[in-house]
């Protein structure tokens, strides 16, 4: 059995406990796995071992590898809160609390006051608010934090949920100021457990034996689900959220084979219960261009066909839901891989959905790291998709609500370039607009969101949290710009990141720590307009050498020799394929590019300097 598969929703829990150390061993060893280092702290307000272990799994089955510190049984508060050396020397990149019921020191009595409840409140909130405020301004990472599960029993039936002196009505009260402060706090992130619970099954998830004989605030069984959810969060902060669903139409959007009964015949609307649980399945891939989510079909079909049973009026989808469809007769892996170069994506940024396991089987062979979930009744579809986490919403950015349309807008982009014969003809026709400045607040989610998802374009694939790009926009030892880009079709948002350190005796070089772009705008010369912007900030910085390092990975290959075609020499080569470039800085630079206008004043043509 490959790694990968016991750790795909839905998984068998006791199973990742019992083969853990194989999972992982097999895990390390597949070959061509380029994994991301991290330093996760995980602050436990009971026995953690197991929870670490099983997430240290899903971490690397994500592409994470991480290295643990985790604090004595009971002891979050203690290490978070007070000086720590060893914690400190550990300089985490995530905080993970782990706490549960058990740790709220005291619930009220009946005999309480009003106000009395809302001290006890008060002193359980600030405890965590006091915590939280001395990690941030400590360790300047993203902080997890768990909510609370509901008591495992209710003194006052059901009257505890509403009476102010119930232990289910204080849990979610605390609850409510932990999302309070989660609202007003972006590094600040809440794992469900009170959801978690409740979709297992309380008594089983609060199984008081697991806590009497291990000290385990979570049953056994129930440490995978704990583990996967924690791990989707942080994947999530980390840019491995994937960006597109590639739908298969028959018996899976609908019920029946279109070709075969007609669009008249199949099953959705509101007619039967079958067609009503595909329509509400139809609103829940909807749902998710709201998050940026790209739809695509990719159907064994004639296009004909599958339009029309997109037109009835009570389809819940349209045809304009979708950035592309592929309905013919080719294999769906080639079709899939057709969708990911229009769109300019990976093949395992989509999630192929397709009720036929011989179908997914395939795709998953041919397309490794596409996501092929085992979808087994319409019934149970929604929520295998949705406890896959497969787009976990940690950050949720302009461009992430009107990505759909910037795809759209790039598929109207390459049909105009098939219309010129002149490239840059093409080019000048699209009236570019180009913004390039240093890192400013209110891109600094997008900034970081670019740099955990960019791959292909990716010259060093280092991988910066959102405190790490504010923590370097304010070093004085860093230049770092950001490049927008749009054009008469639209605005394609932030595209392209430069990150460079100032070294050198004199502060007269920089090393670039990352550079990179989003392959949406490939061949629009973006990347020459941040060359220039570049060269013009570090001379003024005083700069006179530029030091570029490139290092391969298995999807960067398209810019091995970007630096050379920026005018950089090569340095080094060494026998991995990582290179060393210097660019000297001209007195007399001649800009690469003159198609975009950078950074305009007040709407007019112009290259005015970043």
């Amino acid at each position: 059995m490959a790694a990968k598969e016991p750790l795909s929703y839905p998984f068998d829990a006791e199973e990742i406990i019992k083969k853990k150390k194989n999972i992982k061993r097999q895990l390390l060893s597949e070959p061509g796995r380029n994994f991301i280092e991290k330093k996760i702290a995980i602050l436990g307000g009971a026995t953690t071992n197991d929870i670490k272990a099983v997430l240290e799994l899903f971490l690397l089955n994500d592409g994470i590898r991480p290295s643990f510190y985790e604090s004595e049984y009971n002891q979050y508060y203690e290490d978070g809160m007070f000086p720590n050396p060893e914690l400190e020397s550990f300089a985490p990149d995530i905080i993970y609390i782990c706490t549960c019921i058990r740790n709220i020191p005291f619930f009220p009595m009946l005999s309480d006051t009003k106000e009395t409840v809302e001290e006890k409140l008060n002193e359980v909130t600030d405890k965590f608010l006091g915590l939280w405020k001395h990690l941030a301004e400590t360790y300047r990472c993203p902080i997890i934090q768990n909510n609370f599960e509901y008591p495992y029993f209710r003194l006052l039936g059901n009257k505890d949920a509403s009476d102010i002196h119930g232990r289910v009505n204080f849990v979610t009260m605390l609850n409510c100021r932990f999302y309070d402060y989660a609202r007003n706090h972006d590094k600040f992130f809440i794992c469900d457990v009170n959801y978690l619970s409740a979709s297992y099954g309380l008594e089983k998830w609060s199984d008081p034996y697991y806590w009497h004989m291990y000290k385990y605030a979570v049953a056994v069984p129930a440490i995978p689900y704990l583990s996967f959810n924690v791990a989707n969060i942080i994947k999530s902060i980390y840019g491995r959220n994937k960006k597109a669903f590639n739908l298969d139409l028959d018996n899976t959007l609908w019920g029946g084979i279109i070709g075969d009964d007609g669009a008249d015949n199949i099953e959705i609307g509101q007619e039967t219960a079958v067609s009503q649980t595909y329509s509400e399945f139809q609103e829940y891939i909807r749902l998710h261009k709201q998050l940026g989510i790209l739809l695509t079909i990719n159907s064994k079909n004639e296009k004909a066909n599958a339009i029309s049973g997109l037109e009835r009026p009570d389809s819940v989808l349209r045809k304009d839901d979708f950035v592309d469809i592929e309905a013919n007769w080719e294999p769906k892996s080639a079709n899939l891989e057709k969708t990911a170069r229009k769109l300019s994506l990976l093949p395992e940024s989509f999630v192929f959905v397709d009720d036929n396991p011989a179908e997914r089987a395939i795709v998953s062979a041919q397309l490794p790291g596409v996501a092929a979930p085992a979808i087994d009744g319409v019934e149970n579809y929604i929520r295998i998709l949705d406890r896959s986490g497969f787009f976990e919403a940690t950050t949720l950015s302009q461009d992430d609500l009107k990505r759909t349309e910037m795809y759209r807008e790039n598929i109207e982009r390459t049909k105009l370039e098939a219309s010129f014969e002149n490239y840059e003809d093409y080019l000048r026709s699209l009236e570019m607009k180009g913004e390039i400045r240093e890192f400013i607040p209110m891109y600094m989610s997008r900034i970081a969101q670019l740099t955990n998802k960019s791959n292909q374009f990716n010259l060093t694939t280092k991988r910066y949290s959102q405190s790490d790009i504010e923590a370097l926009a304010e070093d004085p030892d860093y230049i770092t710009l950001y490049g927008k880009l749009e054009d008469r079709f639209g605005d394609n948002g932030v595209v392209s990141i430069l990150i460079g350190e100032i070294r050198g005796e004199n502060r007269d070089e920089l090393h670039m720590a990352l550079w990179l772009m989003s392959c949406r705008v490939l061949k629009r010369e973006m990347e020459f307009a941040m060359m220039d912007a570049l060269v013009e900030k570090a001379g003024k910085a005083g700069i006179k050498k530029i030091f570029g390092y490139y290092y391969p990975t298995a999807k960067n290959m398209m810019v091995k020799d970007f630096y050379h075609l920026q005018g950089f020499t090569k340095l080094s080569e060494d026998e991995a394929g990582n290179t060393v470039w210097e660019f000297m800085i001209p007195d007399n630079y001649i800009k690469k590019q003159d198609v975009i206008a950078v950074n305009p004043q007040n709407g007019g043509e112009g290259n005015e300097p970043a």
